[in-house]
């Protein structure tokens, strides 16, 4: 009884947080709105059909009830095809196009008094439909994403990749729902709080929601890299991350492009900001200092030298990067 609270209390809040994000998104006016749009659909009808799910554990639903909370997983295959079409081609695909995509959800919609939901063959006929739909969907978005693997950049990659493992695994619970396994069914809503609570904190603290910033940049994916070997050789070959005032835009006058192509193509290329990938060169080249038994300097005088102007700035870099201190990593490696 305690667990099936616990389990109650954990999807009832992550259902609310889902209609929460999803609706922020649909209405959000910043960033590229369709894009918005395009994720807040699939999140709701994700968070639909776990809702069915939440409710019919607990109490029971009449047909028409369970056949609406069913209906969302029809949504979800498509809309999130079309969310990662659009961001990995950097082409947007209106839904006016798109609506033919959207016919088996307005069939199962007009349908909804008819369609059983007893636990009959047909029950396991129609909502093995909606299974193969949304396997489909996800087939078709896996390929996308692997065929745009060369063409794209790294965190657009991440990204997509990342919600397309945590929607497969949604889709391999509702599978096990479908043949009857009654573990599948229990644990599925928990998966569903886990996956939109990282994409909240995502949202949150990286902001991956707007990864199409430099989608209007005259700098194509091809020019991107070279310009980011160019930075990458410039910093390691004139110790560049040693200077207490190494900047983006002094590096763009040497450089001579501006520094918002410098950021983009850092960015692209290795996810970082221009100064967390300078501060990666500082705490790379510490940690030989730091790993050094002979060496006695003291931290101050290492951060100093590495081109941190505090201690407390070297300590946040190095945390960020090794997950550590930089004292408890000399410690750790002069053992």
């Amino acid at each position: 009884m305690l667990v099936d609270n616990a389990i109650l209390i954990l999807s009832s809040i992550g259902l609310f947080q889902g209609f929460f994000l999803s609706t922020y998104l649909i209405t959000l006016k910043t960033g590229k709105r369709s894009l918005n749009i395009y994720l807040g659909l699939m999140l709701l009808g994700l968070t639909v059909r776990i809702g069915k799910s939440v409710l019919g554990y607990y109490i029971p639903l009449e047909a028409w009830q369970k056949n609406i909370g069913i209906s969302g997983t029809l949504i979800v295959g498509p809309f999130l095809w079309l969310y990662g079409a659009s961001i990995l081609k950097k082409k947007d695909t209106p839904l006016t196009k798109f609506h033919i995509h959207l016919i088996p959800f307005a069939i199962f919609i007009a349908l909804l008094p008819v369609i059983p939901s007893n636990g009959s063959f047909e029950f396991f006929w129609n909502y093995g439909i909606v299974v193969f739909h949304l396997a489909l969907y996800l087939i078709i978005s896996w390929i996308t994403l692997i065929n745009n693997y060369n063409t794209s950049n790294k965190s657009k990659l991440k990204w997509y990749g990342n919600m397309l493992i945590g929607v497969s695994i949604i889709w391999c619970y509702y599978l096990g729902n479908l043949l009857n396994f009654q573990v599948f069914y229990t644990w599925g809503p928990l998966f569903y709080v886990f996956l939109i609570y990282t994409f909240t904190y995502l949202f949150l603290n990286r902001n991956h929601f707007n990864l199409n910033k430099y989608d209007h940049s005259k700098l194509n994916l091809d020019e991107s890299k070279i310009l980011f070997k160019k930075i990458k050789d410039f910093i390691e070959n004139e110790k560049a991350f040693l200077d207490h005032n190494f900047s983006i835009k002094k590096l763009s006058e040497i450089l001579t492009t501006s520094s918002r192509e410098i950021s983009q193509a850092i960015n692209e290329n290795s996810n970082y900001t221009f100064r967390e990938f300078v501060n990666f060169y500082r705490v790379e080249n510490a940690k030989k200092i730091l790993s050094n038994q002979k060496n006695k300097d003291k931290i101050a005088t290492i951060a100093y030298d590495f081109g941190f102007g505090t201690v407390t700035s070297f300590n946040v870099a190095f945390k960020k990067i090794m997950n550590t201190t930089p004292s408890e990593f000399r410690k750790k490696n002069s053992l």
